[in-house]
């Protein structure tokens, strides 16, 4: 079993429109709304492939009834503690004219009660599965060295962990050496503390962190494509050619196929393969984390992979 935790789960409200206009009144053609947050995305996608999943984290309120509701229908295990306060709710605004703007709720606050009871129920949880995916925010008034509790708890009982989050969240998580991380390139910026222009700048990154004991590091370059350090390797994957309708959930997809490849000790290119594929198959609907598997196949078999020296 996987083991997902979302420390700051959301309803993902997408809408679409012609063009959105500041400062005026914006009608929207289309809205929908779909369980997400980047945990609960790595959940939808592992959920799709046949694994078994087990999702925890803080859920709160109406929107967090609608998340577990659409996970349970999913068989996911549910073990979310419950918070006072609604969980919050991201909008999409995905126009005609190219422009993709996303507004992010904070989220409700966890008090200390609820935070003890979620690491104790972690403490449980780890005896019953194979890897752990820690993804996304963390919600007010958790502490942001929590994702380092969480990867020190998992290693001292020889469970692998894959974290994708940002800011000090991610700088303190490496620090505790989780298995791999997967940031885009401005979260990587951000723990070098410089700009990265260049390919060849974003592989120095990278191997520079994997240096420092992380075993996979996977970074997400948007429309260029994917780079992965492993074993002192570099791989470079193209970017899937595909028309892109909502690109939310596409570093998540990515997140959850390199989850699988871990379980299934598959190589190097075949795992950054699969997952640009399964990221690009990811941005070709409105509804992230939905994968059409047939896409994905297709890309699979063009997507070109290239080990950089």
């Amino acid at each position: 079993m996987i083991l997902t935790v979302t420390l700051n789960p959301a309803v993902d409200k997408t809408y679409t429109t012609g063009a959105l206009i500041m400062g005026n009144v914006n009608r929207m053609r289309t809205a929908m709304s779909i369980a997400g947050g980047k945990g609960i995305n790595v959940t939808k996608v592992l959920r799709q492939y046949g694994y078994s999943v087990c999702a925890t984290g803080f859920l709160g309120g109406y929107a967090g009834d609608f998340i577990e509701d659409y996970l349970k229908k999913e068989e996911v295990d549910c073990r979310f503690i419950r918070v006072d306060g609604e969980t919050r709710s991201n909008m999409n605004i995905l126009a005609d004219n190219g422009y993709v703007t996303e507004i992010l709720e904070p989220g409700p606050e966890v008090d200390e009660e609820r935070q003890q009871r979620f690491l104790m129920q972690y403490d449980a949880l780890l005896a019953e599965c194979e890897l752990v995916v820690l993804s996304g925010s963390v919600a007010a008034g958790i502490p942001d060295d929590i994702y380092a509790v969480l990867i020190e708890k998992a290693r001292n009982k020889g469970i692998r962990t894959i974290l994708d989050t940002s800011g000090d969240a991610l700088r303190k998580g490496i620090a505790a050496k989780p298995y791999m991380i997967k940031p885009n390139q401005k979260e990587l910026e951000y723990i070098i503390g410089h700009k990265l222009v260049k390919r060849e700048d974003v592989k120095a990154a990278a191997l520079a962190i994997h240096a420092e004991g992380i075993a996979h590091v996977v970074v997400s370059m948007g429309k260029k494509g994917l780079l992965a350090v492993s074993g002192g390797k570099v791989f470079f994957a193209s970017a899937g050619k595909v028309k892109a309708l909502n690109t939310v959930g596409c570093g998540d997809s990515v997140v959850a196929s390199y989850a699988m490849s871990i379980l299934n000790s598959e190589r190097n290119e075949q795992a950054i393969r699969r997952a640009a594929a399964i990221s690009a198959a990811n941005a070709t609907t409105l509804v992230s984390a939905d994968i059409p598997k047939e896409t994905a196949q297709e890309l699979l078999e063009n997507i070109t992979v290239d080990e950089l020296k």
